[in-house]
């Protein structure tokens, strides 16, 4: 049986918004398909390790963003897996870290670089549902449904060359910064604004997740008829 490990980044410090779920999400979505699926959580005191096969990073506070970006810059297994384009998939402050700078308590501070991207203060906290069609950018050019979550942040993201979004803001306000996109997608990464927990609300993303681990097509993932889930979908895209 094919073994997948889930790396939980840093829950201690990027957990506020109960974005550790989108671990469990993957973790149940691989082993209803039958995949010995298991979570490895990595503290703060933790090496970061470079073999796991797809990776979550949360969201969090301006100090909890500055000490996970230090830990992360000093640890560079994340670093070593998103070179090895093995998946990465980070949520809000996780993003940002990712990020070529983000602001921390009105200072600007480095991230990790592992996205073309900047981020700077929104004058106003975006907050509230959020809604965007996927574009068809890189790896996530086979997502065909409506993403969804609940954005909570005051960051105003710019996408470089390098960086593409992950999707078209129909409601919300998603990164901020000019254009009405919303998330990154460089590589194997794929970051967003989204809470909820992002991979609860958005299945599929899910799966691209776990067929991008396992490499192959997400349309080669066995399907998952789970109705309650569909439901849940509806309604929040209906808000």
């Amino acid at each position: 049986m094919r073994k997948l490990t889930i790396g939980l980044i840093l829950p201690d410090v990027l957990g506020t918004y109960g974005d550790d779920g989108n671990a469990l999400v993957l973790r149940q979505r691989a082993r209803m398909r039958g995949i010995d699926a298991s979570i490895r959580r990595v503290l703060l005191t933790d090496d970061i390790p470079a073999d796991c096969d797809i990776y979550t990073l949360g969201g969090g506070e301006d100090a909890a963003q500055v000490i996970a970006a230090t830990r992360l810059a000093a640890s560079p297994g994340l670093q070593a897996a998103a070179a090895a384009e093995r998946p990465i998939f980070a949520v809000c402050a996780g993003m940002q870290i990712l990020g070529r700078t983000f602001y921390a308590h009105g200072t600007e501070a480095q991230g990790i670089g592992l996205i073309d991207a900047t981020t700077e203060p929104l004058q106003t906290r975006a907050i509230g549902e959020v809604a965007a069609t996927p574009t068809r950018a890189g790896v996530t050019a086979e997502l065909d449904e409506p993403l969804t979550g609940f954005e909570n942040h005051m960051g105003k993201t710019a996408l470089g060359p390098d960086a593409q979004p992950l999707g078209k803001v129909t409601r919300g306000v998603g990164n901020g910064a000019g254009e009405a996109v919303e998330g990154v997608v460089q590589g194997n990464i794929i970051a967003t604004y989204m809470h909820g927990p992002a991979l609860a609300r958005n299945p599929q993303l899910a799966d691209l997740l776990i067929a991008r681990s396992l490499g192959v097509r997400l349309e080669e993932l066995p399907p998952l008829e789970i109705p309650v889930i569909d439901r849940l979908r509806m309604e929040r895209l209906s808000r």
